[in-house]
């Protein structure tokens, strides 16, 4: 005998745009025990799919994350957008065990009737490119195909790299992105943040600088001197006034938490190196946690949701990620709400399951 538990746990439906800016998305979670199994762990069943989707302007920057009953399984992003007359996109599938498997990338433009399309694929330490031409002009139909590469395992025509740079708005600030493919596959991807200000050091900022690359993260964090009102941003600072004066080198960084709405979702992303009381939702050996949750504009009305994402140095996952951590709470009526919780570990699986009946009178 089989008991399912089976369906969509959440869909976060984002319409609300906060400076041209949307932050969208779903959950979906199916759970399923099979009653004829010895043990739990062959009873259970689950599959967890996370999308993460980033519209500015005619621009969607998209994060898809695959879980199951062993872990993180899959992670793909993708990128679509208009640039001039051209429709681009762009696809990169990654190992959560920190490996590259491929990146796709499409431009198609139409001139005098003429669709012209190509295809950039950098698959297997290998190169491919692809060009067609299909369309009716000057009283005759053309249909042109030429490809380039060939499935040797080496870069092709030849190959050395690619340098992608975007200044994008985010949150309260503005960014510069930078993405590197070399012909092995991805290299790195950097998010610059110039000129933060501190709330209890008006007289100094930051500049904050997080990389991305296969098996490492790291942030630095850089005093400057040049301000700007940016109130999105909270620095964990610690001054030591054991030795008077106060100097640069009394007072310490611990970490930097930045939060937003965005839409219908509010964005949190906290980071904290420091020797202190981590700052909550952080513990034990997780320095670095981003989080997704409804706001009071969630478009879910009765339903609350929140989507976090853990990391902790010299993890054996991508990017140093090591916990998935999701929560939704319903209201059934006035006095009662329903309350469910899953955090998954992207090497062993589901830890904790939590199910929670709150009943007011």
């Amino acid at each position: 005998m089989k008991w399912g538990m089976v369906g969509v746990l959440l869909l976060l439906c984002a319409s609300l745009a906060v400076a041209g800016q949307t932050l969208s998305g779903f959950w979906n979670t199916s759970i399923a025990f099979d009653l004829d199994e010895p043990s739990f762990t062959d009873a259970l069943t689950l599959t967890t799919d996370l999308s993460v989707s980033y519209k500015i302007g005619s621009w969607t920057f998209t994060s898809l994350s695959k879980l199951d009953k062993t872990g993180w399984i899959d992670q793909d992003f993708s990128a679509t957008g208009i640039l001039g007359g051209f429709i681009l996109t762009s696809s990169l599938d990654l190992d959560p065990d920190a490996t590259f498997g491929s990146w796709v990338t499409t431009a198609t433009v139409e001139v005098a009737g003429i669709r012209i399309g190509t295809t950039a694929t950098l698959q297997g330490n290998d190169t491919f490119f692809e060009l067609d031409l299909s369309g009716f002009s000057g009283g005759m139909t053309v249909d042109v195909e030429i490809s380039l590469g060939d499935d040797d395992g080496i870069c092709d025509y030849p190959f050395s790299g690619v340098s992608i740079l975007l200044g994008l708005p985010f949150c309260c600030t503005e960014l510069d992105v930078g993405i590197e493919f070399t012909c092995l596959g991805f290299d790195h991807i950097s998010f610059d943040a110039q000129s933060i200000p501190i709330a209890s050091l008006p007289w100094l900022s930051i500049d904050a600088k997080l990389l991305f690359s296969l098996q490492t993260k790291t942030l630095t964090v850089s005093p400057a001197f040049n301000f700007g009102l940016t109130a999105c941003f909270d620095f964990y600072v610690s001054v030591d006034h054991s030795t008077p004066p106060l100097t640069l080198r009394d007072i310490s960084f611990d970490g930097v938490r930045l939060s937003c709405d965005i839409g219908v979702a509010t964005f949190t992303g906290i980071s904290y190196w420091g020797s202190g009381s981590k700052p909550a939702p952080l513990t034990g050996d997780y320095w670095e946690v981003y989080t997704i949750e409804s706001n009071d504009d969630a478009c879910c009305g009765v339903f609350g949701f929140s989507a976090s994402v853990f990391f902790e140095q010299g993890g054996l996952k991508l990017f140093d990620v090591s916990l998935f951590a999701f929560e939704i709470s319903l209201e059934i009526s006035p006095f009662v709400e329903f309350e469910l919780g899953i955090e998954t570990d992207v090497t062993t699986g589901p830890k904790v399951w939590e199910i929670g009946l709150n009943i007011d009178w």
